[in-house]
C-alpha cells in the first residue's frame, strides 16, 4: 500500500467506528427531551425478558468496507486488469464484512421489563439494559413526549 491508500483507509476506519447510536437506556435524554414534564406512575416489575435492539442500518458500514476492500483489492495481481478485479471482489467482500461489522458494533443489548401499575394495569416497556430489574422490583414509569421509560426506586 502507497501513503495515499494507507491515508485514505485510516479516515475510512475512523468513520466506520463512529457509527455507533446514543444510547436507548433509562437513563439516556435526547437534548429535547430535557426539562420537558413527564407523567409518572409507580408500579412492580412481574417478569424482565433481555432482547437485541436492532441497529439502524445507515449504510456506512457497507461503504466503508467497500472502500477498503477495494483500495486493498486493487493491491493484488501484477497488470492493470488484474488490479480491477481485485479491486471490484474486494470492494464486494468488504461492503460485506463492513455491514456487518456496523450492525455488530451498532445493536444494543435491551429489556423488556412488563410492569403491574398500582391500579393493576399491566404495560411493557422495552429499552437498552443500562440497569438490572428483578421481579418484585419496586419501578418508576416516566412517560412523556412520546417516550416511556423505566427506572427502578
Amino acid at each position: 500500500m502507497n501513503i495515499r491508500q494507507i491515508a485514505i483507509f485510516s479516515i475510512l476506519v475512523v468513520a466506520l467506528a463512529g457509527c455507533a447510536q446514543p444510547g436507548l437506556g433509562g437513563g439516556n435524554y435526547t437534548r429535547g427531551q430535557v426539562r420537558g414534564e413527564q407523567t409518572v406512575r409507580v408500579g412492580t416489575v412481574e417478569s424482565v425478558r433481555d432482547v437485541t435492539i436492532d441497529a439502524r442500518d445507515t449504510g456506512t458500514g457497507t461503504l466503508a468496507g467497500a472502500a477498503i476492500g477495494g483500495v486493498a483489492g486493487s493491491t493484488v495481481g501484477g497488470g492493470s486488469r488484474a488490479n480491477a478485479v481485485g479491486a471490484i471482489a474486494g470492494a464486494v467482500v468488504g461492503g460485506i464484512i463492513g455491514n456487518a461489522v456496523e450492525k455488530n458494533n451498532n445493536d444494543r443489548r435491551g429489556v423488556e421489563v412488563t410492569v403491574r401499575l398500582e391500579g393493576g394495569k399491566l404495560i411493557a416497556i422495552t429499552q437498552e439494559k443500562d440497569e438490572e430489574f428483578r421481579t418484585g422490583d419496586k419501578v418508576r414509569i416516566l412517560s412523556g413526549q412520546g417516550t416511556t421509560r423505566v427506572t427502578r426506586f
